[in-house]
């Protein structure tokens, strides 16, 4: 986030990671950083103010300071490091690095060689000479001293160093200069010179050396004999400004800052009694101004010796230069208020009126009042932008819910065109396999039970059954009462539409063991029926759309529902013409009366032959199911009889029970007489030989 603050720990870490990652050392990575963030700054729009610094290198590192005091009134928390450039005694340039955040020096030498060659077009190197930790007024801060060497200039003629031709140069430049100035004596001959003995060819000759390269250190200021102004004016013309000696006792100050520091007034005060060191962060004696005396002095005043009123006001901060005058053996400060808004401004109850008009503080105060302005909309639009971020994430992670919902609800085709806010058209399907169950003796049970009960037994059941769907992949339609329907096939086409049901139901009946009857104890008892045939599919409604099946075959999937026995699956003709010798064992009921459809001839289904119970249910296999040998593969064929009390209680049970889905009322008596015949199973795939299952009515 821009114009946040974060932690150097923050950054060390980013560096190790780095330094693991390249397999290079942590300087050379905060050297390359250094490169960068020079580069940095450019693409970010600080191009010209960096190259309007200094005209060399020298300079450019001298102003660095207030460079950093201007980036500070946008970045108020940032605590920047201070600069400071020295001459060795054999002419050798060394740089003084400060800074409270240590471990972080090794960045300026990628910084000042970056500096020097995109600016100067110089390549210099920086060499660690000396490094410790020094206490100041602030505490420990960190001292490196930089050698910085110039290396050999890119010049192709000075590839091969030679003084003669060094030489020669600099005659040939000397006579150009020469010829030049002839040229220009016609038209300069009469030019009208200040007071001073100079002649008109001198003038010239100024104007032509200044600004020429390397010769513009040949210009030479002229200095008055005598001052031409009064002190009452000076002090009102600077109405910011200290001057005092060796031993920080004030010997002149502004009118401005003797208003709004009344002490000043006072004969014989020491400026460290009225005023502490900002910036630079040192002790506030003669010797550490000298030694940054090319920096920015901040000084701010001791609020204690404020007059009462004034104290519950925020200090008054002043940003200026130190200047020393070796003649009177004093310095002085020439400063301005630091303000960056026109409410600090009022804060400290100042005016524009009380800043000279020749002080740019005026232009800065109001200007850094609109970059204010400027920056918290930013920082309010990047707020936002985050939040905006979180928001869509979340908003992302809610909509999955929704969508998951929905699907569970409707198909996925389904749903993503009624969420477009299309029409879904009906689809009919030329053949797919419908499956209804229901509890037997559901309505005593109700009966029998408190309403709680009855839904915690339902939702365990259609819970176990709900798993049992997408193992199946078999399409839930809906849930009426303790009436469960499903569909293979719909919405989605597929041959293999009745082994899906058939298996699912075989599904259904095992876990429906694992659902306890709340009045007895036992558990529970399903019937199921499946039918196959063609359906028209839609949705229906505007409001809690459901998607619905319509045709014959679904009320003869529930009839075969309605008509079958306890903890049996009861297949219609077409259902068992669908799954036959496809792996499953079916045994025929026989020749009964269904409400509706008259005689037909129906089954029940067995088992599936080619899958164990595991399997069916979507189990993980561990190694001891593996060595336990298929109790269901290894029993052998028996004749299995139902007893008449058996039918009878089917029969009780379908006069009390209503069919959930259509409605239709109490079956009659003869809707469950069976055959005497003797009912014979389909052929398997296993064994040809046809089991016998004997009714005894």
């Amino acid at each position: 986030m821009t114009y946040t603050v974060y932690d150097d720990i923050i950054t060390m870490k980013l560096i190790q990671e780095a330094c693991k990652v390249l397999g290079v050392s942590t300087e050379a990575i905060l050297k390359l950083f250094g490169e960068y963030f020079f580069k940095f700054c450019k693409m970010s729009g600080y191009d010209r103010m960096l190259r309007t610094l200094g005209g060399n290198l020298t300079e450019f590192i001298e102003n660095l300071d207030a460079l950093h005091s201007y980036l500070a009134l946008s970045y108020q928390e940032m605590n920047a490091p201070s600069f400071r450039v020295e001459r060795g005694k054999d002419g050798e340039m060394l740089l003084h690095y400060y800074s409270d955040r240590s471990g972080l020096c090794h960045i300026v030498p990628g910084i000042i060689e970056a500096v020097a060659k995109d600016f100067f077009d110089i390549d210099v190197t920086l060499d660690i000479l000396e490094m410790n930790e020094e206490v100041e007024r602030t505490g420990k801060r960190e001292h490196v001293v930089f050698l910085v060497v110039q290396k050999a200039c890119r010049q192709i003629r000075r590839a091969k160093p030679n003084k003669l031709q060094d030489q020669k140069d600099t005659q040939r430049d000397q006579e150009a200069l020469e010829a030049a100035f002839l040229r220009m004596k016609e038209k300069y001959l009469s030019v009208s010179v200040y007071p001073g003995k100079k002649s008109p060819w001198d003038v010239v000759r100024g104007i032509v050396m200044f600004g020429k390269g390397h010769l513009r250190d040949s210009f030479r200021p002229r200095y008055p004999e005598r001052l031409w102004i009064e002190e009452r004016t000076f002090c009102n013309a600077f109405p910011f400004h200290i001057v005092f000696d060796e031993t920080l006792r004030i010997k002149q100050a502004g009118v401005n800052i003797q208003k709004y520091v009344p002490g000043l007034q006072t004969q014989k005060i020491q400026l460290n009694e009225y005023f502490s060191i900002v910036h630079p962060q040192v002790t506030f004696n003669i010797f550490s101004i000298c030694k940054f005396i090319n920096s920015q002095f901040v000084l701010k005043t001791r609020r204690e010796m404020m007059p009462e009123a004034w104290q519950h006001q925020p200090t008054l901060k002043l940003r200026g230069q130190m200047i020393w005058m070796e003649s009177l053996r004093c310095m002085i400060f020439v400063c301005s208020p630091k303000l960056r808004s026109l409410q600090e401004l009022e804060e400290r109850k100042m005016h524009l009126s009380d800043i000279a008009p020749h002080d740019t503080t005026r232009d800065l105060i109001l200007l850094n009042q609109q970059r204010l302005a400027e920056m918290e909309l930013s920082n309010q639009l990047e707020r936002k932008k985050e939040e905006l971020r979180i928001l869509s994430k979340h908003l992302a992670i809610e909509k999955k819910k929704t969508e998951t919902l929905l699907y569970a609800m409707l198909p996925e085709h389904v749903a993503n065109q009624l969420k477009e806010g299309k029409k879904v058209a009906a689809g009919e399907f030329e053949t797919c396999t419908i499956l209804f169950s229901d509890v037997v003796t559901f309505t005593n049970i109700c009966a029998a039970c408190e309403p709680i009960q009855i839904v915690n037994m339902l939702n365990s059941m259609y819970s176990k059954f709900d798993r049992l769907t997408s193992i199946h992949d078999v399409y839930k339609v809906e849930t009426i009462g303790d009436a469960y329907m499903v569909v293979g096939g719909v919405p989605v086409p597929t041959g293999s539409h009745a082994q899906r049901v058939a298996n699912f139901a075989l599904g259904m009946r095992i876990s429906a063991k694992e659902v306890m009857n709340p009045v007895s104890g036992e558990p529970i008892q399903i019937r199921v029926g499946i039918h196959t045939g063609p359906v028209l599919a839609g949705v229906v409604g505007d409001k809690m759309p459901r998607y619905c099946l319509f045709g014959d075959t679904v009320n003869t999937a529930s009839r075969m529902e309605s008509h079958g026995l306890p903890n049996k699956v009861h297949l219609s003709p077409t259902a068992y013409r669908a799954l036959e010798n496809q792996g499953f064992e079916i045994v025929e009921r026989g020749e009964i009366e269904v409400k509706g459809k008259g005689k037909m001839t129906t089954y029940f289904l067995i088992r599936n032959l080619n899958a164990t119970e595991d399997e069916i249910m979507g189990r993980h296999k561990t190694p001891l199911d593996d060595k336990e040998p298929s109790v269901q593969g290894k029993q052998d064929r028996k004749t299995i009889t139902i007893s008449a009390s058996d039918v009878a209680g089917a029969s009780d049970e379908a006069r009390t029970s209503r069919n959930p889905v259509t409605g239709g009322d109490s079956m009659d008596s003869a809707d469950h007489r069976l055959s005497s015949d003797q009912i014979k199973t389909s052929p398997s795939l296993n064994d040809p030989r046809p089991s016998v299952f004997c009714i005894l009515l």
